[in-house]
């Protein structure tokens, strides 16, 4: 390919990269597709790109010259050498969505984006909105950070999309304007890429910049304080609607809980003097505290779609959770066995440590510079054992020491693949009847196994072979 004719560089032959690439071509623009990897999957997706005139450049990744604009993969950090060459050029770069936003139709008939994101709870609450939306009879579908490629669903017949956003991919995004917007929570995370905490959370508020709608968790303080600046009479106030939910009784503008029912003080004629039932707590599963913020906040961007009230309960009792979040895996001799490796941050796996009373903790893996000593604070009155894996489990052990010193804990080293037969076969030891095996790690997978799913699936093998 000539230099001269060079229009868009991809980053990355993942997933996002070869569904931008794949978009690209087909409207038209000439592109070069540069990985640093030449395995069995990437030689096989070059191949499917080739015919369609897109070509892959494998090596190190070198900006090509001519470039116009550099579509990134969303976990490449802004220093990455590529991303830095592109930045002295002047080329643009930005992400995989925010290049789908920019090359959805402009006749109308392009579907209205209900957008959220959060540290910990966005797959389940944006498949929970997927659910409601179908339970209404939209044409809907969960995209971005989860599901379909949103380079590919903006060009299908969908009536809305449910778009999960990673900071990386609000990062690399800037003219994102959904009908709604919803931010879950913040918790240190990812600190690493972003360099700071408030880099992560101004990530993060991207989301609301240009949303006709902002929905925001009143009981995080900093989901509270990012859309602060949205309310009436602020500086960065203006037309967009801002709309919260709590886990309690909910004020007017807001959704919340009264007694056992989800109700809304905001999507009705009269806040102040109205409230409308949505769904009961029975219809949330797995049943657990933040996933009735999960449920409320799906709910909440549902409403500002003009979703009905009936159609968010069935849309509720419809769903179906993902693997490895919270998941009954079995009882055995009386002690619940519960797989939630989907908790790779303490924020996540603080929330499932609380929503059982009696626990014996599986902890443990990359913490990420993450720190452990208020959760084991918190959790410690509910703790009644805990066994330790992976990478960073002497942390969690000192954590462990300082706040919870009465809490027997076994330290299970080793990285082979026994290890989790040898950690529930602890676990299982330390528990008595009535108690909950926890997998929460609190931590990544990757020391030990490619991913959370590879980790739960584990847990779960080692599980079975106790009730067997």
């Amino acid at each position: 390919m000539d230099a001269q004719t060079v229009s868009v560089v991809v980053a990355g032959l993942g997933v996002s990269g070869a569904a931008a690439a794949r978009g690209l071509a087909a409207s038209g623009e000439s592109v070069i597709v540069l990985e640093a990897n030449e395995g069995e999957r990437q030689r096989a997706a070059a191949a499917e790109l080739a015919a369609l005139g897109v070509e892959v450049r494998f090596g190190e990744p070198i900006l090509p010259e001519g470039t116009s604009l550099l579509v990134t993969s969303p976990g490449w950090r802004p220093g990455h050498p590529l991303l830095a060459a592109a930045a002295r050029a002047g080329v643009e770069v930005i992400g995989e969505v925010e290049l789908a936003w920019r090359h959805r139709a402009t006749d109308g008939s392009a579907a209205a984006w209900l957008a959220l994101t959060g540290t910990n709870g966005k797959t389940t609450a944006v498949r929970m909105l997927t659910s409601i939306l179908v339970a209404a009879g939209h044409r809907a579908a969960a995209v971005g950070n989860v599901g379909v490629p949103i380079a590919e669903a903006v060009g299908e017949p969908y009536d809305v999309l449910a778009v999960e956003l990673s900071s990386f991919q609000l990062h690399w995004s800037s003219s994102l304007a959904p009908y709604a917007a919803a931010l879950l929570n913040v918790a240190p995370d990812h600190i690493d890429w972003h360099g700071s905490m408030e880099e992560y959370a101004a990530a993060k508020a991207r989301i609301f910049e240009n949303a006709d709608v902002i929905v925001y968790n009143a009981d995080d303080e900093w989901s509270e304080r990012l859309a602060a600046p949205y309310r009436p009479g602020e500086v960065r106030g203006g037309d967009a609607r801002l709309v919260g939910f709590t886990l309690g009784t909910p004020l007017p503008g807001q959704l919340g809980v009264v007694e056992e029912l989800l109700v809304d003080r905001a999507f009705v004629a009269d806040p102040v003097h109205e409230a409308e039932e949505l769904a009961d707590l029975h219809d949330i599963t797995p049943f657990a505290p933040h996933n009735v913020a999960n449920a409320l906040a799906a709910a909440a961007l549902a409403r500002a779609y003009g979703v009905p009230a009936d159609a968010v309960r069935r849309g509720l009792r419809a769903f179906t959770p993902d693997p490895h979040r919270i998941a009954h895996v079995a009882t055995v001799g009386g002690v619940d066995y519960v797989d939630d490796s989907k908790a790779t941050n303490p924020h996540a796996a603080a929330a499932s440590l609380a929503a059982y009373p009696s626990i014996v903790w599986i902890a443990g893996g990359q913490l990420k510079g993450a720190d452990v000593d208020d959760l084991v604070r918190r959790a410690a009155p509910r703790l009644r054992g805990a066994v330790l894996l992976g990478q960073d489990r002497e942390r969690v052990r000192q954590a462990l020491a300082r706040h919870a010193a009465n809490v027997p804990v076994v330290d299970v080293p080793g990285q082979d693949t026994g290890v989790m037969d040898r950690v529930v076969g602890e676990a299982r030891r330390l528990a008595s009847p009535g108690d909950t095996v926890l997998l929460a790690p609190a931590g990544a997978s990757l020391d030990m196994w490619p991913h959370y799913g590879a980790r739960g699936d584990a847990f779960a093998r080692a599980v079975r072979g106790l009730s067997g």
